[in-house]
Parts: structure tokens; sequence; C-alpha cells
């Protein structure tokens, strides 16, 4: 029996800007720990963004 705790759990979105889907690891691995951008969190129920979009977002806020 495997312990829930030791498996990083990952959610599967769609991105609330264009809909593509992409994962989500809630272990802190997450790909967007990678990104240098950092945004505000999502409101209004919103969730996180894609790669892509992350990346468009943070471009145009430096701007």
């Amino acid at each position: 029996m495997t312990n829930r705790l030791e498996m990083p759990s990952a959610r599967r979105l769609a991105c609330p800007m264009c809909g593509t889907e992409f994962a989500c690891s809630l272990d802190g691995s997450c790909w967007c720990a990678e990104e240098s951008a950092r945004l505000p969190k999502p409101v209004d129920g919103q969730d996180c963004l894609c790669r892509d979009c992350l990346r468009k977002m943070a471009a145009a806020a430096s701007q």
C-alpha cells in the first residue's frame, strides 16, 4: 500500500486564456517553477495559465 502523502499529485488544467490542457504538479516541481516570470496568483475563480500564456502575459507586463 502506498502512502498518499508520498505520491505527489498532479492536476489536469485547461488554460483560462487559450484552453490548452496541461498538468500542474502540487509537489512544488511544477514547470512554472522553472519560469523566470512571476505574476500575481489568478483571481476571480480562474486557475493557472499554460506556459505560452504565462510568457505572453509576463512580456506584456514588462513593457
